[in-house]
């Protein structure tokens, strides 16, 4: 059995390995290992042999030029977990549109924001509201959003929460629900219902709406979001919550 400093070592290790991946991941551009050196605050020789581990692992690739972006190998790893995720998830929203006349979509915890990976609108109607995939908003803002921190450990939230969304969010803890209006786009009601991935992230189930939902109409929409959390749960992409 290793000893604690070693593991102590191999877990820094990893640590500054994924922090790699990250500044790759969000620069527009790839980067010289200095660039990656400097971003993450490591003596260059270190982060040089980080990137050779990563390379050898198809997980990091440099251009012509020697820069660094992220390998094959990752971005497959993402798209097919991202890929079977949205599969599964597709059929649920579009029965959940259907019946409730509402756009539904499935959102992620992504780096303190909140991520659309895929929504569905009703069909045959004149007005659709549209939530595309790949928005963001603030993970503070929002019925998606602040159902997904009703779940999250509160160490880990972003900083700059208010008291009063910390009031919102508990309460919402304790009801299993959340709704908004107004918070990301002027004019919307949104109601959510947050979800826990097998891989361990965090997300919600919502849907919009121009009207406000009340009585038996709010407790249909509820039903309807926990039917598609039910159907991610049966199909093995989430956990009970």
């Amino acid at each position: 059995m290793a000893d604690p400093v070693t593991r102590s070592a191999g877990s820094q290790t990893l640590s500054r390995g994924l922090r790699v991946l990250e500044v790759l991941a969000n620069s527009p551009s790839a980067m010289s290992i200095d660039q990656v050196a400097h971003a993450l605050g490591l003596h260059r020789s270190v982060c040089y042999r980080l990137v050779r581990t990563l390379e050898d692992h198809g997980l990091v690739v440099r251009d012509q030029l020697g820069k660094l972006a992220l390998g094959v190998r990752l971005v497959a790893l993402g798209a097919s977990v991202e890929r079977d995720m949205r599969a599964t998830a597709l059929p649920l929203l579009t029965l959940a549109a259907q019946r409730l006349v509402m756009t539904c979509f499935l959102a992620i915890e992504d780096r303190g924001e909140c991520l659309t990976v895929t929504s569905v609108e009703p069909p045959h109607q004149e007005t659709v509201i549209a939530q595309r995939p790949g928005a963001r908003h603030p993970i503070q803002d929002g019925a998606t959003g602040r159902a997904i921190l009703a779940i999250m450990d509160e160490a880990c939230w972003p900083e700059g929460i208010s008291d009063e969304v910390r009031a919102n969010v508990h309460e919402i803890r304790q009801r299993g629900w959340a709704e908004s209006y107004s918070q990301v786009i002027p004019g919307l009601y949104g109601v959510a219902t947050p979800v826990r991935f097998e891989d361990g992230r965090l997300g919600s189930v919502g849907a919009l709406s121009l009207f406000h939902a009340t009585g038996e109409h709010l407790n249909r929409v509820l039903e309807g979001l926990c039917t598609v959390e039910t159907g991610l749960v049966e199909a093995g992409v989430c956990t009970l919550r």
